[in-house]
């Protein structure tokens, strides 16, 4: 019973280390026990199954065949030896389809035998026959239940971690930066390796050993060392699912993201949309004084974002998208999908950004192609207030100037008083 305990323990720390279900334990077990008995006790014919109990140690070791129809053995061997030959002279044979039974001895027992060790069997069942264990297995036997332990277990624990990542594809989780590898970054994510490919890489970012960070999973794929996890740091949906995160209404569906266009490091762009009246979809992702926009940039190493509504009319669209700069006038041709947008000259190198990047982003942002051009003119809406700023600069002019005839009257009155009031004084002398 002491044995038994050390083995039932030594199984639950595998599953504890390996993350591994205990039944699939037990299962790789009783394949490496069913191996260790065909190497020393086994005969051909025999399609060897083990039982275990870890609560006693006690080993059980079975044949199990299928029962199958009778069928003369020479007629199938005829049978099959032409179809050798056809396939021999390069002819395609459907087996299935021609009626072609083929008989494995080592899994499958005719009824007409089956009966003489059991009489109730019939087509279709499984005669199993328990197998005496003469005696205690042997190096050699012990030496292939070890290999066939580790390869199982090897098998199960790739297997696991495939099945528990694959439903994670496009999941943010939290990772320690375990090495490079040259410009590849291996992850450490629950307990599997997770890579960071160059091109998946915030460049602007340095990823130091023990670091904790947020990463993307990509994509998960068997390959043949086992399952490949790709991660993602500049794939626009870590943007979006940072936004999931942070912010409340997007995770709750009453804000919905539409689109994002992103340079990783440098800039992205955002759109968002509500059918919520009451809700602002930009102010909900910017957050109060910017609290829940400015924890995304911290967490990509101050990338510009820029939140934009998102509008079903596309003209309106492309001017948000085109933000901070203000457009005047949109032309849309449909069929070849291009904007020609007009801005004031003062605004020019706004719309287009440093290095094209504001144009840029906002054409993957809308999926339209934008021409930007520059007028002197004024934008639309703004001829009318021109005009009228023009109509009242003229009237202050001519106010002015009427106030200054009105001045220069009341200088030539005072003017004309005193030299009345002289005159009369005068005459008063000479009086």
């Amino acid at each position: 019973m002491e044995d038994a305990k050390q083995i039932k323990q030594a199984i639950q720390q595998i599953c504890e280390e390996k993350n591994i279900p205990y039944d699939s334990v037990i299962e790789t077990i009783e394949a490496a026990l069913a191996a260790a008995y065909r190497k020393d006790f086994g005969e051909k014919n025999q399609n060897v199954k083990s039982e275990f109990n870890p609560e006693t140690a006690e080993v059980k070791v079975f044949d199990v065949k299928t029962v199958v129809d009778n069928m003369d053995l020479e007629e199938l061997e005829a049978v099959l030896e032409a179809v050798r030959e056809r396939r021999e002279a390069g002819e395609e044979v459907d087996e299935e389809a021609e009626g072609i039974i083929r008989f494995n001895p080592k899994t499958e027992i005719m009824v007409k035998d089956a009966k003489e060790i059991k009489k109730t069997v019939k087509i279709g069942d499984e005669l199993i026959q328990e197998l005496t264990i003469p005696d205690e297995f042997g190096r050699m036997a012990a030496q292939t239940a070890k290999q066939v332990i580790i390869q199982r277990l090897r098998e199960v624990e790739r297997d696991t971690i495939y099945n528990s990542f694959k439903d994670k594809e496009g999941a943010l989780v939290v990772g320690t930066v375990q090495r490079r590898e040259g410009r590849i970054v291996m992850i450490d994510i629950d307990n599997a390796m997770g890579i960071l490919p160059p091109e998946e890489q915030i460049s602007s970012e340095n990823y130091q050993s023990g670091q904790r960070i947020k990463v993307l999973i990509m994509s998960v794929e068997m390959s043949g060392r086992g399952p490949q996890i790709i991660l993602s740091r500049s794939h626009p949906d870590f943007l979006k699912e940072l936004f999931i995160m942070e912010v409340p209404e997007i995770s709750a569906g009453t804000v919905e993201i539409k689109a994002i266009a992103r340079e990783a490091g440098q800039r992205s762009k955002v759109a968002v949309w509500t059918e919520e009246e009451n809700i602002d979809p930009v102010g909900s992702c910017v957050g109060q004084r910017g609290a829940r926009v400015q924890t995304i940039i911290a967490e990509l190493g101050g990338e510009k974002i820029d939140i934009i509504e998102w509008d079903e009319n596309v003209e309106a669209f492309i001017s948000n998208a085109l933000s901070p700069a203000k457009v005047k006038k949109i032309e849309l041709n449909e069929e070849e999908k291009v904007a020609k947008v007009e801005v004031k000259e003062d605004q020019l190198s706004l719309a287009i950004g440093k290095a094209g990047q504001n144009v840029r982003l906002a054409a993957k942002l809308t999926d339209w192609k934008i021409d930007i051009a520059g007028t002197d003119g004024p934008e639309e809406g703004e001829e009318d207030s021109e005009d009228e700023g023009k109509d009242n600069k003229e009237e202050k002019k001519e106010k002015k100037a009427k106030k200054k005839e009105d001045k220069e009257e009341i200088t030539e009155e005072k003017d004309d008083e005193s030299k009345a009031e002289e005159v009369a004084e005068n005459t008063e002398e000479e009086k």
